[in-house]
């Protein structure tokens, strides 16, 4: 009864934003679950391969269709012009459903650890539903596995107080980061992006700062709503992030973010390549692809793609070094304040992201060289102004005080988890009001997740 309920409230979720794409849902949910069940009951390895093809081919055949056909069809077709040729593409006038890429991802993975015997088929079509469209990680992840996710949805589960606390509390610093941090710095960077032709090389850095803490609030803001949520209910999802601005390096920067995609690739792209048992040309080409890859699955344009590559250019030189597991412990454990080695790491680092970003915010190739140039002019030199800059200096310490809290609270599973715990019960509460009174002072005009996109 309590997952027949959960999939009628996750099916009703996504029904409200647009129902005739559950019908998508329902079927990449039916061909998995099927195709899982007869894999594990074909009579030969012959038949088990089919039946496997068959579920992966359908759900990247959806995926590319809704997803990549456009930008397939007019990059072949500015391909063919290149060579003097006149193509017009004919396009799909369709919108991307969303959460494609994630439930998509959901199945392939019960479907693959099936194959590869690591799991046993559920047979309980209503489990399995849940799994794939559990409504807190349906939208915008994490990408669950169901080694994970699935033995929680099969056992009854107990209303539990204390993880219901745990959940909200992180619920409110994830609804903090979305509503102060991230829609807050989402106005300004639209404004100097979307106009950056106009404006100084140091407007634009302060832009990409914008952004890049724009799109920190927005996902971890996201994911720690959706874990939070998932408390609720006793269920216990995959950490999404870590802290990633603390990184001390990019290696450990792609440990930090977007954990359930960087370990998804790892483990079902990476290793299957031969991950960096090879020769060096191998690891070299295994990178790429990993990072293009991952650049690729967050939407059809090429920004994406050179994001993804330089975030591979960024991880060779630490990966051929054999450097790349150096900080795997959390950056001054135990320390109010990072040694200055760390300081000016995490500070390159984080430079280095920053210029990432550019490109994963550009509307084009040609619009993140440009940006980049400016920002590599003169101009650099000159006082930032532009189009409604007045308060800006407020988000700008809001950031501040954001990111000293996150500093404070980063050896736990998110910033407030600890943070007031041992506090008298007045002082504590009056933290959880404070935050609660600044996200609806800051609410104001409606920015969509950046990750319902994708």
């Amino acid at each position: 009864m309590q997952n027949s309920l959960l999939l009628l409230s996750s099916y009703f979720f996504y029904a409200c934003w647009d129902w005739r794409f559950l019908f998508l849902l329902l079927f990449s949910t039916m061909l998995d679950y099927y195709t899982g069940i007869k894999m594990s009951d074909a009579p030969n390895k012959k038949a088990r391969r089919i039946w496997f093809w068959l579920s992966v081919g359908v759900n990247l055949g959806f995926l590319g269709f809704f997803k990549y056909y456009n930008f397939f069809a007019v990059s072949f077709a500015e391909g063919i012009a290149n060579l003097g040729l006149h193509v017009d593409p004919w396009t799909l006038q369709v919108i991307l459903p969303v959460g494609i890429s994630f439930y998509t991802f959901h199945g392939l993975s019960y479907v693959i650890d099936i194959y590869n015997d690591k799991i046993k088929p559920e047979r309980n079509f209503v489990n399995y539903s849940v799994f794939v469209s559990f409504f807190p990680l349906l939208v915008a992840g994490p990408i669950e596995r169901a080694t994970h996710l699935l033995p929680q949805i099969i056992k009854p589960r107990v209303f539990n107080k204390a993880k219901a606390v745990d959940g909200l509390r992180q619920m409110l610093w994830g609804f903090f980061k979305k509503i102060v941090i991230a829609d807050q710095c989402a106005g300004y960077a639209n404004e100097i992006f979307n106009h950056s032709a106009h404006y100084s090389g140091s407007t634009l850095v302060l832009g990409a700062l914008f952004f890049t803490f724009q799109i920190y609030g927005d996902f971890s803001g996201y994911s720690d709503i959706a874990l939070g949520t998932a408390k609720l209910f006793g269920i216990d999802l995959l950490r999404n992030f870590a802290f990633p601005y603390f990184s001390r390096d990019i290696a450990e920067f792609w440990r930090r973010w977007h954990i359930s995609l960087s370990s998804w690739f790892k483990d079902y792209l990476y290793i299957p390549l031969g991950g960096s048992k090879g020769g060096t040309w191998m690891q070299i080409r295994n990178t790429f692809i990993i990072f293009m890859v991952s650049g690729f699955w967050h939407g059809a344009n090429w920004t994406f793609i050179a994001w993804g590559a330089l975030n591979a250019i960024y991880f060779l030189p630490i990966m051929l070094a054999k450097k790349n597991r150096n900080h795997l412990e959390i950056v001054a454990q135990g320390k109010l304040f990072p040694s200055f080695r760390e300081l000016f790491s995490i500070a390159v680092t984080f430079a280095l992201t920053v210029l990432a970003w550019i490109f994963f915010r550009a509307n084009s190739m040609t619009h993140a060289f440009q940006y980049i140039k400016k920002i590599c002019s003169a101009s650099l030199l000159k006082m930032p102004k532009f189009a409604g800059m007045e308060g800006y200096l407020v988000t700008l310490l809001l950031i501040v005080v954001f990111m000293m809290m996150e500093w404070i609270g980063r050896e736990n599973q998110f910033a407030i988890a600890n943070i007031g715990k041992q506090w008298r019960r007045p002082f504590r509460y009056a933290m959880y009001y404070a935050l609660l009174i600044t996200i609806f002072w800051f609410v104001g005009k409606e920015h969509q997740f950046i990750y319902f996109q994708f």
